[in-house]
């Protein structure tokens, strides 16, 4: 599995699904935050990304319990990446330079 950034050229030339798409068939590096956090996307749609991913002892809280950021984290990131599958070509959800 490769991790990494796409470079703005590759980003600005894929509309938002097609972009999504390859990041979760293998195509595109996927991004460092799935490597860190342990999760990936598993079904990608436009519109709708979902996202897996099994907390381990690194994501648990002082008590044991998985920590409130998991949680939001992957909501984050399905969120985001929900709303930039619906995005044409040469648009992003963060200024794309």
């Amino acid at each position: 599995m490769q991790y990494g950034v796409v470079p703005v050229e590759t980003l600005k030339a894929l509309s938002g699904l097609e972009f999504m798409r390859g990041i979760a068939d293998g195509r595109l590096p996927r991004p460092p935050i799935s490597e860190l956090m342990g999760f990936d996307a598993a079904e990608v749609e436009e519109g709708r990304i979902v996202f897996l991913g099994t907390p381990g002892p690194q994501h648990y809280n002082p008590i044991g319990s998985v920590h409130g950021g998991f949680a939001a984290t992957l909501l984050d990131s399905c969120m985001g990446c929900a709303v930039h599958s619906s995005l044409p070509a040469g648009m992003a959800i963060r200024r794309l330079n």
